[in-house]
């Protein structure tokens, strides 16, 4: 058995109400226990263990928090939008952007490229304390690409998501029957071994609520969980359909009715709200204080994607959310751990307890307040996955 005990650490977010009575759980003057990869113990630096320790971690009065649980992506792509972007910040037509064109360069690139562009995200991700990460399909929207994409995001994470209901690409757009028909059958049948989730995105100008109750309720009987974007450009029936089937996580929430707010607040199902696809577009950022005021459970999530929020940091999020969207500093950091974990239907991460994995971040500074209040800046200084440095 290894054992490793790091001591000496100025707060410790356990995210553990049982020692402090807040959902972070917060220790001062903490210490924490290492063993096989899991946490054994977490507790003040004057109770901490003293038999049977094989290697002892001086964390010198810095902050130690869970790793963050980014549990919305999409990673698996070719091409770049910046073009895109920079038209949009300049309030210019751009006819030439979109999912469309991500889609086009994603079905002509190889396996070597999307996995090269989509590792070095990961990598990205971890360098800032992204110890567990989604990754969604939809951007090769044929039985192959989504496939193959899929696969190579199985290399990477086991939170892998079939979103072949992405938007009804160019070839079906006078038939989209017909694409969700492909979705149900072939597609879904050559995406099922890479995936866990299936997701669809709900909305304006992509699919609509039956169709999206039939897409997710065909992945539900080939074994898929479900999951759903909802709500990001308008109000509609995508987040009360979330609920009636029971899926994780509800995603972007944007715009919320009371019924909407009324449903969640009575299911199990998470909203994962995404504040750079509004930080990206120029688009107004959503309130949060009306979905805790309902005891909602609330994520945060990085939405990586080439088009509308090209970022992997998820302290940049944290940082945005407490900014934009009225979270507390405290608020933003247990969506981005704990509450990314809930969204995942995760028990074993996003929160350092006995028997969790030990996934965790070392910050360059004395708290985690600094996670919001120095936006920008890479505060995490070493990166804990499993019990190994990582970083």
């Amino acid at each position: 058995m290894t054992s490793t005990l790091f001591h000496n650490i100025g707060q410790l977010v356990t995210n553990d109400p049982e020692h402090d009575g807040t959902k972070l759980g917060l220790i001062e003057n903490a210490a924490l226990l290492v063993e096989d990869g899991v946490i054994a113990w977490a507790g003040p630096d004057s109770d901490a263990p003293t038999h049977h320790i094989k290697k002892k971690i001086d964390a010198q009065g810095k902050a130690v928090i869970p790793g963050f649980v980014d549990s919305h992506t999409h990673l698996i792509f070719a091409g770049d939008r910046s073009q895109e972007f920079r038209a949009r910040m300049l309030g210019e037509s751009y006819t030439a952007g979109g999912i469309a064109h991500t889609v086009e360069k994603t079905r002509a690139a190889s396996n070597q490229l999307l996995t090269s562009i989509a590792q070095g995200l990961f990598n990205e991700a971890l360098q800032s304390g992204t110890t567990t990460i989604e990754i969604k399909s939809g951007y090769g929207l044929t039985v192959v690409d989504e496939a193959r994409s899929l696969e190579i995001a199985q290399a990477l994470s086991d939170e892998t998501t079939f979103l072949g209901a992405h938007v009804v690409p160019v070839e079906y757009k006078k038939n989209p029957k017909d694409y969700v028909d492909l979705i149900c059958g072939p597609m879904l049948d050559a995406a099922l071994p890479f995936s866990k989730w299936i997701d669809v995105f709900c909305d304006k100008g992509a699919f609509s609520v039956d169709d999206a109750r039939t897409i997710l309720k065909a992945g539900m009987a080939k074994g898929l969980l479900p999951r759903l974007h909802a709500n990001q450009l308008q109000e509609g029936h995508g987040v009360r359909l979330g609920v009636e089937l029971g899926v994780a996580s509800v995603d972007h929430v944007s715009h919320l009715s009371e019924k909407d707010i009324e449903a969640l607040s009575a299911s199990t199902t998470v909203a994962t709200l995404l504040p750079g696809a509004e930080f990206s577009t120029r688009s107004p950022y959503p309130d949060v204080r009306p979905l805790l005021e309902a005891s909602i459970t609330v994520a945060i999530a990085s939405d990586c994607n080439p088009g509308s929020s090209y970022t992997t940091s998820m302290p940049f999020i944290i940082a945005i959310a407490v900014r934009e969207m009225h979270f507390s500093p405290e608020q933003a950091l247990w969506a981005a751990t704990r509450g990314g974990a809930k969204a995942l239907c995760r028990d074993d991460i996003g929160h350092l307890v006995e028997g969790a994995r030990a996934d965790f971040c070392l910050l360059s500074s004395d708290s985690y307040i600094h996670l919001a209040y120095r936006p920008g800046v890479n505060l995490v200084e070493q990166v804990w996955r499993d019990g190994l440095h990582i970083k």
